[in-house]
């Protein structure tokens, strides 16, 4: 009960911020475009980043709120993302392939996704728990920005190489 109820707690406020997300439209601005810049530098484009905090309360989401970011971000209509993300697909499918390529995605954006889903930040229970048990603020922030630090770094490396090699 305490597991679920933790869950609960996090992953409530994060399924809101994912509806806003994905229904809400501001003119003129989409907050994952202000990312891009950043998101370059690592390999990878604003959606994936924003999608990696819209995950925080739960990682395992990361994924999907990547695919479903990236359909709303092309422009797809709900009818359209349906039939896409709307049922299980398998990775395969031409149409997935091809939605990522539109979208931008190259090998080194797949790459630098796997390399940062292994190091980035973990997950809001975890940041709490690590806090609960160590009744440490300073430790909860090296815990939780650690891992982060070095995802972006080694993320960055490997894009400035991969860039090199390739260019």
């Amino acid at each position: 009960m305490f597991v679920l109820w933790r869950a609960v707690v996090f992953a409530l406020p994060a399924g809101a911020v994912i509806w806003t997300i994905g229904n809400v439209q501001l003119p003129g601005a989409t907050l994952a475009g202000g990312l891009d810049p950043f998101a370059a530098f690592m390999g990878l484009n604003g959606i994936i980043l924003l999608a990696f905090v819209v995950a925080i309360p739960a990682n395992e989401i990361v994924i999907p709120a990547v695919l479903m970011l990236t359909l709303l971000g092309a422009g797809t209509t709900a009818a359209e993302a349906s039939e896409v993300a709307g049922v299980m697909f398998e990775a395969e499918t031409p149409v997935v392939a091809a939605m990522l390529r539109g979208a931008g995605w190259t090998t080194l954006t797949a790459v630098s996704l796997l390399l940062f889903s292994l190091v980035h930040n973990p997950c809001s229970t975890t940041i709490f728990t690590i806090w609960k048990e160590t009744r440490s603020v300073r430790r909860t922030l090296a815990a939780s920005l650690l891992p982060l630090a070095l995802g972006i770094a080694l993320c960055g490396v490997v894009a400035q190489v991969w860039r090199l090699v390739a260019g």
